[in-house]
């Protein structure tokens, strides 16, 4: 599946999380844990999710769209997230 995003949207996330939203084309999206984002209503369904990308495990929030990837947020995982994503994988 083709990887897009904005570019504002790009420079936004690279300010504020030190990350390029380019960088999600890199996740090994065969070990993502995702879910539907429904903390507002956002008009289309959004994914949060889970996936490494070499050793170090990222958030990323995503919206398929046909055969597109649109990625709207990519940062590193935080501690807490890092431990439940374990928990989960541990548990399958």
């Amino acid at each position: 599946m083709a990887i897009e995003f904005d570019a504002d949207k790009d420079a936004a996330n690279q300010a504020k999380h030190g990350v390029s939203l380019a960088l999600a084309a890199s996740l090994e999206w065969e070990t993502l844990l995702a879910m539907e984002d429904r903390r507002k209503d956002y008009g289309e369904c959004r994914m949060l999710g889970y996936a490494l990308m070499g050793d170090r495990l990222y958030c990323v929030i995503f919206t398929d769209r046909e055969n597109v990837r649109r990625i709207i947020s990519l940062r590193k995982a935080n501690n807490r997230e890092i431990s439940r994503y374990v928990q989960i994988v541990d548990a399958t």
